[in-house]
């Protein structure tokens, strides 16, 4: 038996099994799921290219010439002082040596309570600046509360940074609750992801050069996460040995298969929270968080392509 199949057997066969108790209970399809993703992520992802983000990085002492030196500080702060293998670790497809360069300093610049109090301070400015005077609205009230509900949901056992941002207080305004429902739901959806991708039997290159094979973003894009030419060589060569890629870097059919199963599994591992929600809660959510959504979209400060593959699978 060729490596691996036995692994993508066994995945097809938990989802249908979940699949199935999907259909049984909560009634919020796999597509729904993945949809709030699409919904919850910009407003996440302000913390880490908002100007009052920046501003907020700099009075701390990182330098905010480049994205990175506060992107690896705010996001992994959660955590503690952890270690550049640990962040790696909970960050998956980061090469560790990008890894170490950001986190082995960012604890000398400014400790993790000093970060954390940092990125409350820039995401409760960049909301006012973005919403205006929507942040004291009852709609944004509503769906603060609504993605509250659906946070304190997630079972965040075995997914790291989840867990840790679920551990944080809860803050008192209804636009940082939204936030902070987002950045849980978001790190939970991570998390599941990142044990899909084990699964698959995908390490953390492969899993970017398999990503860019169906197109979910250029290999430019996927170039900001620091591995070396040799290394996403080494890693499509594997790949191409498995018969999920073309030589030319392409996914084959089987790897296109292997990446669909990869994320209709994220999309179960990620269902719990709003299979607590519920449908009418869920739609309910949806409907208050497109107005958001839009206003985010469109100050244009999140890039057009993303790693994620948001709007692309």
């Amino acid at each position: 038996m060729p490596e691996h199949v036995g692994e993508i057997d066994e995945i097809d066969e938990i989802e249908e099994i979940d699949e199935a108790a999907v259909g049984q209970g909560g009634g919020v399809e796999p597509a729904r799921v993945r949809q709030m993703w699409h919904l919850l992520e910009p407003l996440h992802a302000v913390l880490y290219y908002a100007p009052e983000a920046f501003e907020e990085a700099a009075a701390l002492g990182y330098d905010t010439q480049a994205r990175w030196p506060s992107y690896f500080p705010y996001r992994a702060a959660p955590l503690g002082e952890a270690g550049p293998e640990r962040v790696a670790s909970a960050f998956y497809s980061f090469s560790p040596r990008m890894v170490a360069e950001h986190v082995e300093p960012a604890w000398r610049v400014a400790n993790p309570d000093a970060v954390l109090a940092a990125r409350t301070r820039a995401v409760d400015r960049a909301y006012r600046a973005l919403l205006g005077d929507q942040v004291d609205s009852p709609e944004l009230a509503e769906a603060a509360a609504l993605a509250r509900r659906a946070a304190e949901a997630a079972d965040t056992a075995a997914r790291p940074l989840a867990a840790a941002n679920a551990a944080l207080p809860w803050p008192q305004a209804p636009h940082l609750q939204l936030w902070h429902a987002a950045t849980i739901l978001r790190e939970h959806r991570g998390d599941g992801h990142l044990a899909a991708l084990l699964m698959a039997g995908l390490d953390p290159v492969e899993s970017l050069v398999s990503f860019a094979a169906i197109g979910a973003a250029s290999v430019e894009r996927f170039e900001s996460r620091g591995w070396s030419p040799g290394e996403w060589a080494a890693a499509r060569d594997r790949l191409v040995t498995r018969g999920l890629v073309d030589a030319d870097g392409t996914a084959t059919e089987e790897g296109r298969a292997l990446r669909h199963r990869v994320e209709r599994r994220t999309d179960q591992l990620a269902s719990a929270p709003w299979r607590f929600l519920g449908p009418d809660g869920v739609d309910r959510l949806a409907g208050l968080l497109g107005h958001y959504w839009v206003a985010v979209l469109a100050t244009g400060l999140l890039p057009s392509e993303t790693t994620l593959g948001i709007g692309k699978v």
